[in-house]
């Protein structure tokens, strides 16, 4: 079975040649794949010739049934192909060779007959002659690795499918496909086996590898586990550290667990959490491997793949979500049922019936319990030192304000999860709110309405919206303007901020530069270094659950962001 990734590979390069019974067929480059891809031709009724520099490797080929051909002794390949074809051009040419020369595609091609088919499964260089493909009116193709599905986030990570009747063989198929083969014994794969190695070694392989040793296909082998290694193995929470809380603590101490192990979490939310000296109780993650990571870093006590265990946990009072957007309400919804402060990250939710269903919950708590617990989303902005001293001068001036807010966000693929309506919820909902946040906290006024419009987008395209443009208005009469941008260049700044009010402007460049024009006693503010208010956003959260004081963020702030978020994309539809 450790088989089945490398055949299918090989298999995909094989589909797309289309052999039928009997055809002469070339593979050049005779590693594991190309053993793989001659056992798989000579299955289809292929007469298979390998070409190879490695005279172990060209045995193996004859002992599966190949005629070769042995490049390092100045052997003619285009004179052996025409011999082995009997004069009329190879029907096919599978190159599973790596290099950067342009040679393999070259000769493939003049190898080929009239009309023949050549797949690259490997690499190499593509400049390609016109000549060579021109009068035999070959066919060139680049196989992708096993098969249809790959690379689809909505086939590999949503699991659907595609319908056999249109594609009959996807990925998952292929792998079925050799599968069986093995199963009933078909495949030799025992002859491509070089190096058996206990997995404790693994290093010893990379070593093999990198050197210039014989080697072909290298298993690692796991250690046969005994009963208490069997019971780790089957346990989705790891006991780090023994060490029992203190009994004596108090319950305003912040007790933290995580539930998601990704960058921002490791690089951005849990140093700012750090700072504040909570304690560390678990970490989760999907499959245990970040939360590892994390655990490791941040000395958690316990890391875990079950995300629901931290949540349920006596010992935890606080959960960080920090996992994709579509799971953010959810979690949030019973973190609270649980009785547990939460900080979640933006968005607080992607949809309004996640909104709704929160809301609900939220609601009860409020009637059940007679200290609510504290809900914060991550709007780190409003807590940054220029927007501070910004509020601190705006709260001055009492006629309406107007904000430019421009963001240049930078292109982000269409494939990538957050461009995902069901999974991220779109640039607007997953990262536009901080700016509909931002303007919310310096005008100090609920958001009455809401009008959006977004460039258009290129034909056959299904990316979401990411260059749009949203006007707010308040009910002081303040209006302000979100331009969120994804076709701007990376060298201009990302983040933009002006606001004008009573003959007075402030401009903020990238929370690194303050300016203040018209101000008594204000002209400038500089910072070493950028600060969008991530340590002191969670310092605030903190303090609070420590104090027994309300959010720093009201709740109805933050559903008020949520749903303008929400108004936003219904404009745009």
């Amino acid at each position: 079975a450790a088989f089945t990734v490398i055949g299918a590979i090989g298999l995909e390069g094989i589909r797309l040649i289309q052999p039928t019974l009997g055809e002469a067929v070339v593979v050049t480059g005779l590693g594991l794949i190309g053993l793989m891809t001659v056992q798989l031709l000579k299955a289809h009724g292929c007469r298979v010739l390998g070409l190879d520099y490695d005279v172990g490797k060209l045995a193996l080929a004859q002992k599966l049934g190949a005629e070769t051909v042995d490049l390092n002794q100045n052997a003619d390949p285009l004179g052996a192909a025409m011999a082995f074809s009997r004069g009329r051009g190879v029907d096919a040419v599978i190159i599973t060779a790596s290099t950067k020369s342009n040679d393999p595609v070259h000769h493939a091609a003049q190898m080929c007959r009239k009309r023949g088919r050549i797949v690259l499964v490997g690499v190499t260089g593509l400049e390609l002659s016109r000549a060579d493909f021109y009068e035999k009116e070959l066919s060139f193709q680049v196989s992708c690795s096993y098969g249809p599905g790959r690379y689809d986030s909505a086939y590999e990570d949503n699991g659907h499918d595609y319908p056999v009747g249109y594609v009959r063989w996807t990925e998952q198929r292929n792998f079925e496909a050799i599968l069986d083969m093995l199963a009933d014994h078909r495949l030799q794969t025992d002859l491509l086996v070089s190096h058996h190695i206990p997995f404790d070694q693994a290093t010893t392989a990379y070593d093999i590898i990198s050197s210039r040793a014989p080697s072909l296909g290298i298993i690692l082998e796991y250690p046969e586990p005994d009963a208490f290694t069997h019971s780790r193995l089957l346990r989705r929470t790891i006991i780090r550290s023994e060490e029992p809380l203190d009994g004596n603590r108090s319950a305003n101490t912040p007790v933290i667990g995580c539930i998601g192990a990704g960058n921002y979490a490791t690089q951005v939310l849990l140093p700012a959490f750090q700072k504040t000296g909570v304690l560390f109780r678990t970490v989760a993650s999907s499959t245990g491997v970040s939360a590892a990571h994390a655990g490791n870093k941040f000395g958690f006590a316990e890391i875990t793949s079950d995300g629901k265990s931290v949540i349920e946990s006596s010992d935890i009072n606080t959960i960080i979500i920090a996992t994709r957007h579509d799971s953010h309400a959810a979690l949030a919804g019973e973190a609270l049922k649980a009785g547990k402060h939460v900080f979640v990250e933006k968005p607080l939710a992607i949809t309004r019936e996640e909104l709704t269903q929160l809301c609900d919950v939220y609601d009860e708590c409020v009637r059940r319990h007679a200290s609510t617990p504290l809900v914060m989303v991550g709007f780190n902005r409003r807590f940054a030192p220029h927007i501070q001293r910004m509020k601190q001068l705006l709260d001055g001036v009492t006629e309406p304000k107007t904000f430019v807010m421009t963001v240049n966000a930078g292109h982000i693929p269409h494939e990538h999860w957050t461009q995902d309506r069901l999974v991220g919820g779109g640039r607007i909902i997953g990262e536009g709110c901080h700016f509909v946040d931002l303007l919310r906290f310096l005008s100090g006024s609920p958001i009455v309405a809401v009008h959006a419009m977004a460039t258009g987008r290129a034909s056959g395209t299904t990316v979401g919206h990411d260059k749009v443009t949203a006007t707010l208005q308040f009910e002081d009469g303040s209006i302000g303007t979100v331009h969120y941008f994804s076709n701007g260049h990376k060298s201009f700044p990302k983040e933009q901020l002006e606001v004008f009010c009573g003959g007075k402007v402030l401009q903020l460049d990238n929370f690194r530069k303050l300016r203040g024009y018209g101000w008594s006693g204000f002209r400038k503010m500089d910072l070493w270094s950028q600060d969008k208010g991530q340590a002191v956003c969670a310092a605030a959260f903190v303090d609070a659950i420590r104090q027994g004081t309300n959010s720093p963020i009201p709740w109805n702030e933050l559903v008020e962001v949520t749903q303008v978020t929400f108004d936003i994309m219904d404009s745009l539809a």
